[in-house]
């Protein structure tokens, strides 16, 4: 059994690494692949090494990043809130995002402007988010998730508001909560893929806690786990993945969803094989739809968002279709 999803990873590694290629060989200028490898290691043209490395090359990497991260707290917090339709934005922090960046769009900033205060918000909205559901030294996760889905209701309102308040700022607003990185440049990605490297690399290292947690918390806790603090910590390292995720790309549904669904179909439900595999699966995901978000209407750009709502929200009543059945069975 270990062999085989082994195997699954050692193959999804090298469905991403094609993910990535064929990402960087088409656009406005179709690059073969060769000179993608000399871009890589130092050679190549000028012509070339201007569009990989300062157009297409912080793009594909963003996307990478954002799409493992997404994948690998959503999985966690599927596991942790036992809840299979939990994803990295039901604590409110995707709305907490987009009330920052609405506020950021509406002032007038620029872009890491736009970037910081959706990162800031975001933090701020999971850590009220925390405060309500935390009881003495336990946190109450039912409490949490009505906390989350009350704020991302309320800020909602607001954000509608302000698009209803500045006309000319509307657009903006909108364009960013479908998600995109057109914008994306190296100095997005130096600050936002460490943080979603790091977390995602901790978040890990917790993976046989969470699948003794899953079994139930009395159990955990006879096996000598802290369960509180394991909850503590995959809260605030999948909020902080999440927050760099957004800030960076916006708001892109589906992603931390649909594929922890898919890998666990693939891999099982054991999360040390689990979270790495719905990862790589999730970064080569959406490398693919924002490959196609640029080129499928170029030189008009579809938010990437778009795309992944439309493959994920087939496939999930796909899903929903398919539990029924069984159970009917």
């Amino acid at each position: 059994m270990k062999v085989r999803k082994s195997f699954y990873l050692i193959i999804s590694a090298m469905v991403l690494i094609a993910s990535l290629m064929f990402s960087a060989s088409v656009g406005a200028v179709k690059m073969p692949l060769k000179s993608i490898i000399d871009v890589i290691f130092g050679g190549g043209n000028a012509t070339d090494k201007m569009i990989l490395l300062n157009l297409r090359f912080p793009r594909i990497i963003e996307a990478a990043f954002t799409g493992m991260g997404l994948s690998v707290a959503g999985t966690f917090f599927q596991g942790l809130l036992k809840n299979p339709m939990a994803d990295p934005y039901v604590l409110g922090i995707s709305s907490g995002a987009a009330f920052g960046a609405s506020i950021a769009i509406v002032l007038g900033f620029g872009l890491l402007g736009l970037q910081f205060f959706a990162f800031a918000f975001a933090i701020m909205t999971i850590y009220v988010v925390y405060i309500i559901s935390k009881k003495g030294p336990y946190i109450k996760m039912q409490t949490m998730l009505l906390a989350g889905i009350a704020i991302s209701a309320f800020m909602s309102s607001i954000i509608s508001l302000m698009m209803l308040l500045n006309h000319d700022e509307m657009s903006q607003i909108v364009f960013w909560t479908m998600g995109g990185f057109s914008l994306i440049s190296w100095s997005q990605t130096f600050y936002t893929v460490p943080i979603i490297f790091i977390g995602c690399i901790t978040l890990y290292v917790f993976s046989r806690d969470l699948n003794v947690i899953m079994t139930g918390e009395e159990i955990a806790e006879h096996l000598g786990i802290d369960t509180e603090r394991v909850k503590k910590i995959i809260l605030i390292v999948g909020s902080l993945i999440t927050a760099s995720s957004v800030s960076a790309g916006g708001i892109i549904g589906f992603v931390g969803l649909i594929v922890p669904h898919i890998s666990r179909l693939i891999v099982g439900s054991d999360n040390r094989f689990l979270v790495p595999f719905s990862g790589i699966l999730g970064a080569a995901f959406l490398v693919l739809a924002d490959t196609l978000a640029r080129t499928v209407m170029a030189p008009v750009e579809i938010p990437v968002g778009i795309i992944t709502a439309a493959c994920g929200g087939p496939f999930f009543l796909y899903l929903l279709v398919k539990n029924k059945n069984k159970e009917v069975k």
